[in-house]
């Protein structure tokens, strides 16, 4: 017998709630050895810190990659970054096409900040040609990406989007409900896209199952004006000039 040999032990019959012997579920793929994969997630956030630390407080904006140039709610976001960049903000995004591309766009027309957060993707992604090339970043975890975009920014723009873009606003909606992150301003642009999803949460979520307090509608505003988001921003850190600082406190 080969002493250096591992010998796994025997899956156990486990006794079900009606008697007969119920077998424990295995894995029908062995994962390699996990413990190494937190190399790579190391070298993506410090990748990610020392490329971000040294840009100013910018705004992250999120929405579709697949609109397309030219469209309203592309033109939209163009408007938008134009605007927020001349009022000292950088922009952060995706770094792919569609809403992200009109992001980094209006940044780059004006000669700001223009960070691109990409990520591996099977389909839509590649990233844009408005983005700095010192400030491209590429991204193998999403969880990582998530990290860069709330740390480095102190407001967000929503547009209209798909899942994405709906994970990505509930998750800096949870962050700040839950104080985790400190209070920033969420602007969602484009009230026919969004009013449907606000009257779900306060009919259903709120009114009939309460799972979330009144005064957490307070946490976005809906507007269709480019012109307002960056009134909002401003009025917002007028209000609470020591909040202007990196998020999570890291």
């Amino acid at each position: 017998m080969d002493e250096n040999k591992i010998i796994e032990p025997a899956v156990p019959e486990i006794p079900s709630s009606n008697g007969t012997a119920r077998k424990k579920k295995e894995w029908t793929k062995k994962p390699g050895d996990n413990s190494w994969t937190m190399f790579k997630v190391m070298a993506e956030f410090v990748d990610g810190f020392e490329t971000l630390n040294k840009i100013g407080p910018c705004i992250s904006i999120f929405g579709s990659a697949r609109t397309k140039p030219g469209t309203y709610y592309y033109d939209m976001a163009v408007k938008i970054a134009n605007k927020l960049t001349e009022e000292g903000y950088g922009i952060i995004t995706g770094g792919g096409p569609g809403i992200m591309e009109a992001g980094n766009k209006g940044a780059w027309m004006r000669g700001g900040s223009s960070v691109g957060l990409n990520i591996e993707l099977p389909f839509e992604q590649h990233h844009n040609p408005f983005i700095a090339p010192d400030k491209n970043l590429h991204h193998r975890y999403f969880f990582v990406r998530k990290v860069m975009f709330v740390k480095y920014a102190q407001g967000f723009v929503v547009m209209p989007g798909g899942f994405g873009t709906l994970d990505e606003l509930f998750e800096v909606l949870t962050l700040v409900q839950t104080k985790k992150i400190t209070p920033v301003p969420i602007i969602l642009v484009g009230r026919e896209f969004w009013e449907g999803l606000k009257n779900w949460i306060v009919e259903v979520m709120l009114e009939r199952h309460h799972n979330i307090n009144a005064e957490d509608l307070n946490l976005f505003h809906i507007t269709d004006d480019p012109d307002e988001v960056p009134h909002i921003i401003n009025q917002f850190y007028k209000e609470r000039p020591e909040e202007l600082s990196q998020n999570f406190g890291l």
